[in-house]
């Protein structure tokens, strides 16, 4: 299975968001344990599904045993049955197939080694993840699918999760890109010569193939179905479904997503690689034109009505909408958490809005940034060019809006949308972009590369079931 960076929408609140709660991200493939004794007696004992449930309609509860020690912490039955029912879902929702239970089970099981090997590694360089953090990470996964905080939390409550343990795997999701930000993501580096390599390649496979894409713009419209829908209510939102789609055809796409997407982000959901789009998506459009507009497409979320707003042979589009930004940087410290920053930053953001001071007279006093001199100002900038939890909120600001406070990897952030314009990019601009695909790429590598290494320095022991 693939979990893509585009947000999940209408999916269970379990899986909700974040691809690592799943247990199974795309990365450490090569990761999956070798038969260690005793491990594979252990996880033969996991349940099934029906037998799961049927456990649970009786009130039973199987003893919970330790089935290996990371260092000095133990991972349990318990939390393997768990995640493999949490990825068993998410599979049965995605119409993905079901491996057999032995072998998701060890790689269920690698997964959660790797995981606990990473947090224990964040805490020891102190990487740490405050609450302010997981509270804009629940906003986050809440607004991702169309729904409140409230509304999370009864999703939550009703498939048995407690709102203590939801926090508790998000903040560790959290503490692990952190990790990889640090020790991954901030020493790629990407060079000319590797900018070239990429179009040599890319251009190779066009020759092969026509249907081959690097990359896609995207609009996007979804008409959600939800769980155990009638087959008349299905009916009537495969109607609404059309009807959206012969809007989006006939008018203003964007228009037409206003009216009828359940979804209340952007609906263009910018360039990207095509294997950063969910294969449903990517092969509905494969032979589409440019300005086409396809759908309605059935998946377990619902009815998609997909525009192809750009395609790529070497991942770089000609024309893109740009953003011109101000900030406010605070960055956290030993003196300053992430909850004081965004406190203060709330308080600035009020005396804007209430015509006390200016957003540039402010960021020059306050904004802990090299842009703080030219009044918190960004310039222009296309997709990619921030980190995703500043360019998110910037795409759901309008032109003078002002958000709310803002955690990334940097600090907290006061963020002002200028203006937004289309532009046709140059060759100089072009090759940026191809910087961050490719960089994209490498980091995917190195990730995996660096998670052998941990692991290699791990000290794992499996253990043997009870008798």
């Amino acid at each position: 299975m693939r979990f893509s960076a585009l947000p999940r929408h209408a999916v269970s609140a379990s899986v909700l968001c974040l691809s690592a709660l799943a247990g199974m991200g795309a990365s450490a493939q090569g990761l999956r344990a070798s038969g260690a004794p005793g491990m594979s007696r252990a996880l033969e004992q996991t349940q099934t599904p029906e037998l799961r449930r049927e456990a649970a309609a009786q009130g039973l509860r199987s003893a919970d045993y330790i089935v290996a020690v990371v260092n000095s912490e133990p991972v349990t039955n318990n939390e393997v049955r768990a995640r493999m029912a949490r990825v068993e879902d998410s599979l049965a929702k995605e119409g993905g197939q079901r491996p057999p239970q032995a072998q998701l089970a060890r790689e269920v099981l690698e997964r959660l080694i790797l995981e606990k090997a990473q947090i224990q590694y964040a805490k020891e360089i102190g990487i740490k993840v405050d609450d302010y953090a997981v509270d804009q990470g629940m906003e986050a996964v809440a607004r991702n699918n169309s729904i409140s905080k409230a509304q999370l939390l009864r999703e939550l409550k009703k498939e048995g999760i407690a709102e203590a343990k939801f926090r508790d795997e998000l903040r560790n999701q959290m503490t692990l890109q952190r990790l990889r930000e640090r020790e991954v993501d901030n020493r790629v580096k990407v060079s000319e010569q590797d900018i070239d390599r990429y179009l040599r390649e890319q251009r190779s496979k066009t020759g092969q193939t026509d249907a081959a894409v690097a990359a896609l713009n995207l609009g996007h419209i979804l008409v959600a179905v939800p769980e155990g829908a009638s087959e008349a209510q299905v009916a009537q939102l495969k109607a609404r479904a059309e009807e959206a789609a012969q809007a989006a055809r006939s008018g203003d796409f964007e228009a037409a997503a206003q009216r009828f997407s359940d979804v209340k982000t952007t609906p263009i959901l910018g360039l990207r690689p095509a294997d950063r789009y969910p294969e449903l998506f990517v092969q509905s459009v494969r032979s589409a034109a440019v300005g086409s507009v396809v759908g309605p497409v059935r998946s377990p979320a619902g009815f998609h009505v997909l525009k192809v707003i750009d395609k790529s042979s070497d991942g770089v589009p000609m024309v893109v909408a740009q953003n011109h930004a101000r900030h406010i940087l605070l960055r956290t410290s030993a003196q300053m958490n992430e909850r004081e920053a965004a406190e203060r930053l709330a308080e600035l953001r009020n005396r804007i809005l209430q015509g006390n001071a200016t957003f540039e007279a402010l960021a020059r006093q306050y904004s802990q940034d090299g842009s703080a001199a030219q009044g918190g100002d960004l310039g222009w900038a296309g997709p990619g060019r921030y980190v995703p939890e500043f360019e998110q909120v910037l795409e759901r600001l309008q032109p003078g809006e002002i958000s709310p406070p803002v955690v990334s990897r940097f600090g907290v952030h006061l963020i002002q949308l200028v203006e937004r314009r289309q532009a046709a990019l140059s060759q100089r601009e072009q090759r940026e972009m191809l910087r961050d695909v490719v960089k994209a790429q490498k980091t995917e590598k190195d990730y995996d590369t660096w998670l052998q290494e941990l692991r290699g320095r791990t000290y794992v022991e499996y253990r043997e079931p009870p008798q």
